[in-house]
């Protein structure tokens, strides 16, 4: 059971959209943002320059991570999730490793990062791998309560 980490394949699409969208209803909601990055991977993500990271356990996804352009600089890791039967595996590390690795390859200085004080399993991620809390800026999500950077 050696997890495998590959980039975006289209036909994992919905197992994307799946994943989050059953953390986003376990925990808030699924908002209009949310539905237009789903119905436009490609626009949103892929094509700026972005990639989506799946996890692969026995020939399935386990997990699954974006990074999305935000400039020449500066990447946003998004919609990161592990599926429930996954979860405690440390998938989530495999991962972060992955945009991290992404990032520096793309030359970039940043990654920032929005979220929830409420996912407190995230924040330890992300404190854990170096991110730190830092103003928020205007963004489309209601439930983003922290934002989060860390410089390479």
């Amino acid at each position: 059971m050696k997890p495998l980490i590959i980039t975006y394949q289209p036909e994992y699409k919905n197992q994307f959209i799946d994943l989050n969208k059953a953390w986003l209803e376990e925990f808030f909601v699924v908002e209009p943002h949310d539905n237009d990055v789903f119905n436009n991977i490609e626009s949103y993500i892929l094509e700026p320059g972005g990639m989506i990271f799946f996890c692969i356990v026995n020939n399935e996804v386990a997990g699954t991570v974006a990074m999305q352009k935000v400039n020449n600089t500066t990447y946003e890791l998004a919609k990161l999730a592990v599926a429930k039967k996954f979860q405690g595996l440390k998938l989530s590390n495999l991962l972060m490793d992955s945009c991290l690795a992404f990032a520096k390859a793309k030359k970039a200085e940043m990654i920032m990062l929005l979220s929830n004080r409420k996912l407190e399993n995230a924040l330890r991620l992300y404190e854990k791998y170096g991110f730190i809390e830092v103003p928020m800026q205007e963004n489309d999500y209601t439930r983003a309560n922290i934002q989060m950077e860390l410089k390479l």
